[in-house]
């Protein structure tokens, strides 16, 4: 039983920060003991620096009065003790960053000793949120040291296990842990981990009953019709899952009709990723009535599926109905501009249609078609149709043109004595520093202070990009938008941007 001595005055930080820092001369004598000597790392260009630490005894921890370092200093120490344990060399990188909430281990060959040093430390933490960990072997050993370590850490809420080929005994371990829905987790990105359609089995009827996991990836793995049918069961029955990515896969007719027989009950589902598939005009005319009948699909990819004019055509059907749809991915399939004009007619039919953005990028289209998106533009304002080239509009022709849309607002901003920033807060009728893509969108096809078109708008959307659906206003984008607009030195942009902002 260990002596607890009374509570002393708490030490600095700087004080903790020296006795961990390798580059510091020692503050008190190295311990003799070769079992407490620290592991060094050979970091991945080759060079190898040696770390040094002294190692405090149980009775020195319970006199630490700072809580927070006393539990940061002994989830390295503990990292350590079982890296020791397990024989593999600490990581430096998660050494530095286990207070962070972020921690990125892709590509650090862990293997499962490494991964369970891992999540040996990360049982107590309360920092990390998103841990990477994709390629790094986990094998069956890793993976259940992961699942253990989701059983008492109710603080991780994201992690990615990608690309580590876990397989049907991977699954297995998976499904177990999704069944118990006792975890925080909530985003699961199990990628490139050869599933095949036993294992989708699995997964399917552990996620049947999950209701925690809200973001999926299952992208790059082997699920044929038969785990198309698998999947489409799930649908029907979950709860949670909001966005689900499969694309990758060698979903064919069966699968992709099973698939959408799920989607026909579910009403959670707002993401769905569905691209590299082998759907069809058979899956899309499933897609078709899915679309008519299901109003939480907010986002669908169906790139390169194989889907002709013909598809195309059922697809619009669902269109001319749908109230949910914002954007729709349709590239790589071999539909021509006939095919696009039956999907753009469909939003112009449909007063309710939501569509922001359909991705047709591959079909080239012709000066009829944009008088006839025009059209449909004017119904819709927020809508943008990304589409090849027009046919006899040579790309330096749409160059000479096309002008910059920030010059055209900053210089009505500087007419009017406002800011750029300004002139965008007052497309918000909440005046708010962000705004909807759509919404965004639409008022600036709307306003008549600064003619733009379509393509600049485009423009613009790429610029203000917040990466989360929505477009930011501030003065820090406003910056770069300055040194963009006039070529300014980013230095000189940032004395503007000061100077004009409240």
């Amino acid at each position: 039983m260990p002596i607890l001595f009374p509570p002393k005055p708490p030490l600095p930080r700087a004080f903790w920060d020296e006795r961990i820092t390798p580059d510091e001369p020692e503050t008190e004598p190295a311990p003799q003991n070769s079992d407490e000597t620290l592991y060094c790392e050979a970091e991945a260009s080759g060079a190898v620096e040696k770390e040094k630490a002294a190692w405090e005894s149980s009775e020195t921890d319970l006199e630490i009065e700072d809580t927070e370092k006393f539990f940061t200093t002994g989830q390295r120490e503990l990292y350590l003790e079982a890296c020791k344990l397990m024989g593999v060399v600490p990581v430096s990188y998660f050494l530095r960053n286990m207070e962070e909430s972020y921690v990125n281990l892709n590509h650090h060959g862990l293997g499962p000793n490494g991964t369970k040093a891992v999540a040996t430390a990360l049982v107590s933490n309360t920092s990390v949120v998103t841990l990477e960990l994709a390629d790094n072997c986990l094998m069956e050993e890793g993976l259940l040291s992961l699942v253990e370590m989701l059983q008492e850490n109710y603080y991780l809420q994201e992690m990615n296990i990608s690309d580590n080929d876990l397989g049907l005994k991977g699954a297995r371990i998976i499904s177990e842990f999704l069944q118990r829905n006792t975890s925080s987790l909530w985003n699961l990105q199990l990628s490139g981990n050869n599933f095949r359609d036993e294992a989708a089995e699995l997964l399917c009827q552990a996620l049947s009953a999950n209701y925690q996991i809200k973001t999926l990836d299952l992208s790059h793995n082997q699920f044929s019709d038969k785990g198309g049918e698998h999947v489409g069961q799930m649908l029907a029955l979950n709860i949670g899952l909001q966005s689900l990515d499969l694309s990758w896969n060698h979903f064919c007719i069966r699968g992709a009709v099973a698939l959408c027989n799920g989607l026909w009950a579910n009403m959670t589902l707002q993401k769905l990723d569905l691209s590299m598939n082998g759907f069809g005009n058979e899956g899309a005319t499933a897609l078709g009535e899915v679309l008519r009948l299901n109003n939480s699909l907010v986002y669908l990819d169906v790139s390169s599926n194989g889907i002709s004019n013909d598809g195309v055509s059922r697809i619009s059907k669902g269109l001319e109905v749908n109230e949910s749809l914002k954007v729709l991915k349709l590239f790589l399939n071999p539909m021509s501009m006939d095919g696009a004009v039956l999907l753009i007619l469909s939003i112009k039919r449909n007063p309710k249609s939501k569509m922001e953005e359909i991705d047709i990028s591959n079909v080239l289209v012709s000066e009829q078609f944009l008088k006839i998106l025009d059209g449909v533009c004017a119904i819709h304002p927020q809508l943008d149709v990304i589409y090849k080239s027009v046919q006899g509009f040579s790309a330096k022709k749409a160059l000479l043109q096309w002008t910059n849309p920030m010059k055209l607002i900053q210089s009505y901003a500087d007419q009017h004595r406002i800011t750029v920033v300004d002139f965008f807060r007052s497309l918000n009728p909440k005046g708010l520093m962000t705004m909807p893509v759509g919404d965004f969108r639409k008022a600036m096809i709307q306003q008549d202070k600064v003619p733009v078109d379509l393509y600049q708008v485009r423009e613009l959307v790429k610029k203000l990009d917040d990466k989360r659906g929505g477009v930011n206003f501030s003065c820090s984008t406003e910056l770069h938008l300055l040194a963009e607009a006039y070529g300014l030195d980013p230095r000189l942009a940032l004395r503007l941007c000061v100077l004009q902002c409240p």
